[in-house]
């Protein structure tokens, strides 16, 4: 795991920043993005994170970035041996899950480009539970008339879903290929805004 150095002492510098980096990310419950661990550690803290990840790669535990951070999670290929069966009391209702689907592969995307999207008037209820979730944040206002507001996701969001980045979101045709893509509104107008957006959308009754 230690890169090959001839100075005993730079080996014994670096040891103690890799042990306080590996402590930092395992003391923390939710990821550190670089820039604050840099603050503990030294500027070499991208080298260090790469040394670090390659190290616990063939582990139990894996060394992961979601978005701007990065944390300890268990490795992928164990998951199916560690997975418990627990009982949901509030599910995502399908107004909420279309939603999200919509900010994730448009964002940043105002509120009418989700109702376009799906076909129905979203409601506020809607937004607030993704936001209460974490998942989707305000974005920036678009200058066009009325400067309305734009949504996307959170590093959370890519965290919770185990995605490094939104490039790992599964394609449209990853989607069809595992039956995901049907009829729905949503599904459908994942690969661009629709040109024929109903002006006035349908109540959402499914909030």
């Amino acid at each position: 795991m230690i890169k090959e150095v001839t100075n005993p002492e730079e080996v014994e510098a670096r040891i103690g920043k890799l042990r306080l980096l590996e402590a930092l990310l395992f003391a923390s419950a939710d990821p550190l993005d670089e820039e604050t661990l840099a603050a503990r550690v030294g500027p070499d803290v991208p080298a260090l994170l790469e040394e670090l990840r390659a190290h616990y790669a063939p582990r139990g535990v894996n060394l992961a970035r979601t978005g701007a951070g990065w944390s300890f999670r268990t490795a992928a290929d164990l998951a199916p041996l560690l997975r418990q069966e627990e009982e949901v009391s509030k599910k995502l209702s399908r107004a909420a899950i279309e939603t999200l689907a919509i900010v994730a592969y448009h964002q940043p995307v105002t509120r009418a480009e989700i109702e376009a999207i799906r076909g129905v008037t979203t409601s506020k209820g809607t937004l607030d539970i993704l936001m209460e979730h974490g998942w989707i944040r305000p974005g920036r206002r678009r200058e066009t008339p009325g400067r309305p507001l734009t949504w996307v996701t959170t590093d959370h969001f890519l965290d919770h879903f185990g995605l490094e980045t939104l490039r790992d979101l599964p394609s449209v045709e990853d989607l069809r290929a595992a039956g995901l893509l049907d009829s729905r509104p949503v599904l459908l107008g994942l690969g661009g805004l629709a040109d024929d957006a109903p002006a006035a959308p349908a109540p959402d009754d499914e909030d």
